[in-house]
């Protein structure tokens, strides 16, 4: 179990890559995460997923599902596809919240399937959740 006072030192260890072409959202959850010690990198694309990986490399990635260029579903799909990237937690924020997508993203690798608008301290409790403190 992590104390509380164990949490910003962790946190500030944490690297989450937001994926999230809306502007006002991406900003909302950046500025949201980095208030509580979070190191973020933004995309509002998914054109520049592989690079993000290689340089950014992330602990946790958050992802919206309908992006301009290249949909969640091929992203979620890329990442089970390579083995340092399998591990990683996605954690898909999108406003698709058919049952059908929800499946679809578990089933291609997604660890949680959180519908706009997303509730922020749930983010933050989910990100927490799906993260194993002992690895960072």
């Amino acid at each position: 179990m992590v104390t509380t006072s164990r949490v910003p030192l962790l946190q500030s260890l944490i690297r989450i890559l937001l994926i999230e072409d809306n502007e006002s959202s991406r900003q909302l959850m950046s500025d949201y995460l980095e208030y509580y010690g979070y190191r973020v990198f933004s995309l509002a694309q998914g054109a520049d997923f592989e690079a993000a990986m290689a340089e950014f490399r992330p602990h946790v990635i958050l992802l919206d599902l309908k992006l301009p260029d290249v949909d969640g579903f091929t992203i979620l799909q890329q990442c089970q596809q390579r083995l340092e990237w399998a591990r990683i937690p996605v954690i898909v924020v999108s406003a698709f919240s058919f049952q059908t997508d929800q499946q679809r993203a578990l089933r291609l690798g997604a660890k949680r399937y959180l519908v706009k608008p997303v509730n922020l301290s749930q983010l933050t409790q989910a990100i927490t959740e799906e993260l194993d403190f002992r690895r960072i």
